[in-house]
């Protein structure tokens, strides 16, 4: 079990470059990845995706990549004067046809790459990918492994609040049989609060009983809980992304709590069903955090 949630960093240098690659996840119900990666080297992005997306089945994930040339370490800048006078060319052209002014600005020329680091402008991307890559399967290690121990972390929280829905689940299974029961004494009670006289084993009452009980039966949701709770640990125990099919399955066990509190009819079977489903609530929540 992997959370979705993880940071992985990594460093690889070369004679000229120095790159440094950082990798973030967050939650995210399907699979997004975003990747940075420094001016003109944009033909790195498909084959970042490509090896991101074989190590992630859900969730957004940052790739961020930042490349520093050794010998320009001191992060001097580099003029494109040919850009610079061309696009000079232009603006007074347009000012002559508007009878405006158009003054450049420094962030002008940065947009339009007409002033870049000297690292950028000389960085060749077919060179530096080897080293880039290298530095992206290590980061995406680092990043995996985080999320692998937070994961670990969130199974055993998991499994734990469901050992607590278990306890509730045989709470209502012991008290369920004993409603029918009460229901009878109630209604033999207030036949003789009325002054009528009927026997316990009067077959009107033995009918109204049984139809009673026939509707509030939830041995087949409870029959169900059970199950799904087996399903759940199964899946926890899965080498395979389990987020999708634990949200699920906590719907299901939500359904069937939920049928268990209408057809109740009883007070201390209302009140374990809402501390029930308080529990489960805090496992949904745990469940969108895992891949």
């Amino acid at each position: 079990m992997n959370s979705m949630t993880g940071f992985g960093r990594a460093a690889a240098q070369t004679d000229r470059y120095n790159i440094l690659v950082e990798i973030s996840g967050v939650n995210r119900k399907q699979t997004e990845i975003a990747v940075n990666v420094p001016r003109g080297c944009a033909e790195w992005d498909a084959s970042v995706r490509s090896t991101v997306q074989g190590a992630v089945s859900r969730g957004r994930v940052g790739v961020s990549i930042s490349v520093e040339r050794l010998e320009e370490a001191d992060g001097s800048l580099q003029l494109d004067e040919r850009k610079l006078a061309s696009l000079a060319d232009l603006l007074n052209r347009a000012s002559g046809l508007t009878g405006q002014p158009l003054p450049l600005q420094a962030s002008d020329l940065l947009r339009l790459d007409i002033i870049t680091s000297a690292a950028e402008a000389s960085l060749s991307p077919e060179e530096a990918w080897p080293v880039v890559e290298k530095a992206l399967k290590a980061a995406l290690e680092d990043f995996i492994s985080m999320r692998a121990v937070e994961g670990a972390n969130l199974k055993e929280d998991v499994l734990g609040k469901l050992d607590v829905l278990e306890q509730f689940r045989l709470r209502i299974a012991e008290h369920a049989p004993s409603v029918p029961v009460r229901l009878r004494e109630a209604m033999l009670k207030r036949l003789v609060d009325a002054d009528l006289s009927v026997s316990a084993d009067d077959e009107r009452i033995i009918r109204e009983v049984a139809l009673f009980a026939d509707k509030c039966d939830i041995s087949e949701e409870i029959t169900r809980l059970s199950s799904h709770f087996d399903q759940f640990r199964t899946l926890c125990g899965s080498s395979a992304p389990a987020g999708r099919p634990l949200d699920f399955l906590c719907q299901e066990i939500f359904r069937e709590f939920n049928t268990i509190g209408s057809k109740a009819n009883d007070s201390t079977l209302s009140h374990l069903v809402v501390a029930a489903k308080t529990e489960l609530e805090k496992i949904r929540e745990q469940v969108q955090n895992i891949e």
